[in-house]
C-alpha cells in the first residue's frame, strides 16, 4: 500500500508539538512506570504514558490509581491514560487526571488519553478496555463527555475491532475525531486476538486514506526492529509509531530506530556491559521512586529481560528473580559484567517481540 497524500513535517496533539516521525512508548500496566519511562526517554522516546488508570479507582481515591497520577517534568511530554466503562466516572476521572499536579504532585499531564484497546479479560469482559469496540456507539459517547470534560488534549487507543467480523475502525475512526479528539492510535490486532498472530496494518493504512481524517494516527503492533518502523511509516503513511513489547528488556529500540531513520544505518547491538550499566541506572531510580522492597520486586521483571541469550545464565538469572536486597543486586550485575561483559548479543528480533 501506497500513502500518496503528503505529510506534515512535524506531528502535533493539540499543540504539542512532536517532530518528525515521532516515537510512543505504549502504556503497559505493570512495565511502563516511572523507572521504567526514565530509561525510555533517555534512550529518545518523544511520548510516553502513565499505565493505564482505572476510572473507578481515580473517582473512589484508591491510593494506587492515585500513586499512577504522578509524572516527572523530564518526561514531558507525557499523557496520563483512564479506562473505564462509565461515562460520568470516565468524565469525573479525566477532569482528575487534568488536575494531576494538584492532586497527586508532579509535573502533571500533557494528554489525556483513553484505553479502548486493553484486551485482558478482567478488563475487556466487563464492557472497558477494548470491550468498547462491542459497543460504539458509547465508546463514543464516553470520548464526547472526556473532551467536554478537560482542556488538553483527548487522544484515543483501540484497536480493529471485537473479532475478524467485526473489524469497524475505519468508520470509528472518523466518528471518534468528529466526538472531538487530538490524535488516534490503533493496535492492528482484534480484542480475541489478543497478542497472538500478526498484527494487521492493512485497515490502519485504510484510515490514513480517508480524507475526511484530519488528526494525527499512530500505529502500534509488532514493531520490534529499525526496518519495521520504517516500513510501517513509509507503506501505511502513519504520523507516529507506538512500541509496546518489543521495548521489555530492550528500552534502547528507540535510539536504535532513530538513528536508522535518519541515517539508513542499523547499530550494533548494545553489549552486556553498557547492559549491565542500564540495569543499575534502573535499579537505583526505582528503589528511589519505590522505596527498597517495592523498588526491588518490581525491577525483577526487567533485569533478566535485560540479559536474553547470555550462555549458562540460568543461575545468574535465578539470583536476578529472587534477590530482595538492592547491594545484593549489585553484586549480582557486577558479576555479570565480569563474566560476559565482552560478550555482545546476537541481534535477534524475536526475543524482543514478546
Amino acid at each position: 500500500m501506497l500513502i500518496l497524500q503528503p505529510q506534515s513535517l512535524s506531528m502535533k496533539i493539540g499543540n504539542v508539538d512532536l517532530g518528525d516521525k515521532p516515537l510512543f512508548l505504549a502504556p503497559m500496566e505493570d512495565v511502563t512506570d516511572a523507572s521504567f519511562r526514565y530509561v525510555c526517554k533517555e534512550f529518545g522516546a518523544d511520548m510516553m504514558y502513565t499505565e493505564f488508570i482505572s476510572s473507578d479507582g481515580l473517582v473512589r481515591d484508591a491510593r494506587k490509581s492515585l500513586a499512577k497520577l504522578v509524572t516527572y517534568d523530564y518526561e514531558k511530554p507525557i499523557g496520563i491514560q483512564i479506562y473505564g466503562n462509565i461515562p460520568d466516572a470516565m468524565a469525573d476521572a479525566a477532569r482528575m487526571a487534568e488536575k494531576a499536579s494538584e492532586i497527586a504532585g508532579g509535573a502533571g499531564a500533557d494528554v489525556i488519553d483513553i484505553n479502548f484497546g486493553c484486551p485482558v479479560n478482567k478488563i475487556a469482559r466487563r464492557g472497558a478496555g477494548s470491550g468498547m469496540m462491542r459497543e460504539p456507539d458509547k465508546m463514543v459517547e464516553i470520548t464526547r463527555m472526556v473532551v467536554d470534560a478537560v482542556r488538553l488534549p483527548v487522544t484515543v487507543k483501540t484497536r480493529l475491532g471485537w473479532d475478524n467480523g467485526s473489524k469497524i475502525i475505519v468508520e470509528l475512526a472518523e466518528r471518534l475525531q468528529d466526538a472531538g479528539i487530538s490524535a488516534l492510535t490503533v493496535h492492528g490486532r482484534t480484542r480475541c486476538q489478543m497478542y497472538t498472530g500478526e498484527a494487521d496494518w492493512t485497515l490502519i493504512g485504510k484510515i490514513k486514506e480517508n480524507p475526511r481524517m484530519k488528526i494525527p494516527v499512530i500505529g502500534n503492533g509488532d514493531i520490534n526492529s529499525p526496518e519495521k518502523a520504517k516500513d510501517a511509516f513509509e507503506r501505511y503513511g502513519v504520523d507516529g509509531i507506538m512500541i509496546g513489547r518489543a521495548t521489555y528488556g530492550h528500552p534502547w529500540i528507540f535510539r536504535e530506530i532513530r538513528h536508522y531513520l535518519e541515517t539508513g544505518e542499523i547499530l550494533p547491538p548494545m553489549g552486556t556491559a553498557e547492559r549491565v550499566d542500564l540495569a543499575k541506572r534502573h535499579l537505583a531510580k526505582s528503589v528511589e521512586m519505590k522505596g527498597e522492597r517495592v523498588g526491588v520486586l518490581e525491577m525483577r521483571r526487567h533485569l533478566s529481560c535485560y540479559f536474553k541469550g547470555l550462555p549458562d545464565f540460568k543461575e545468574t538469572r535465578l539470583k536476578l528473580v529472587t534477590t530482595n536486597e538492592p547491594d545484593e543486586l549489585y553484586k549480582t550485575l557486577d558479576h555479570i559484567k565480569e563474566r560476559w561483559g565482552t560478550v555482545v548479543p546476537a541481534r535477534n528480533t524475536n526475543i524482543y517481540n514478546m
